[in-house]
């Protein structure tokens, strides 16, 4: 077992590594029937974090606490074609993007509903003041 938070990191990459290779990100080939080869292709995202703390003993006994973990994502974002020699990239359009731009404009849609009501406001005042003249 690890006794520091370098040697848990370093066990945290090696079963990373163990879980994704080339092969995640360059899939198989599959070969059709009619001669069309298809390869997927994928995005591979991943993150660590490991921690750990030297606690003090009374019996000179050397006391480690520590944790480790990473999260991975794997994304297909594209097919290799090939057919005849000629080789083709089909990327795949994700939906996510959609979903990003949408919550990106959520702030400006903010600013235009929360001006439209002062201009509302402002112009009920208007005829208010327009009225009681």
């Amino acid at each position: 077992m690890e006794k520091s938070a370098n040697g848990i990191l370093r066990t945290t990459i090696e079963k990373v590594r163990d879980l994704v290779d080339v092969s995640t990100i360059i899939g198989e080939p599959i070969n059709l029937p009619d001669g069309l080869t298809i390869i997927p292709v994928s995005k591979v995202t991943y993150g660590f974090a490991s921690g750990g703390s030297d606690f003090p003993s009374k019996n000179n006994v050397e006391l480690f606490g520590g944790a480790g973990g990473a999260g991975i994502t794997i994304n297909p974002v594209a097919f290799l074609v090939v057919k005849d020699g000629d080789v083709t990239i089909k990327h795949i359009v994700s939906n996510d993007n959609a979903v990003e731009r949408a919550v990106s404009l959520v702030p400006e849609m903010f600013d235009k509903v929360t001006n439209l009501a002062k201009k509302k406001k402002a112009d009920a005042e208007v005829d208010v003041e327009a009225t009681a003249e």
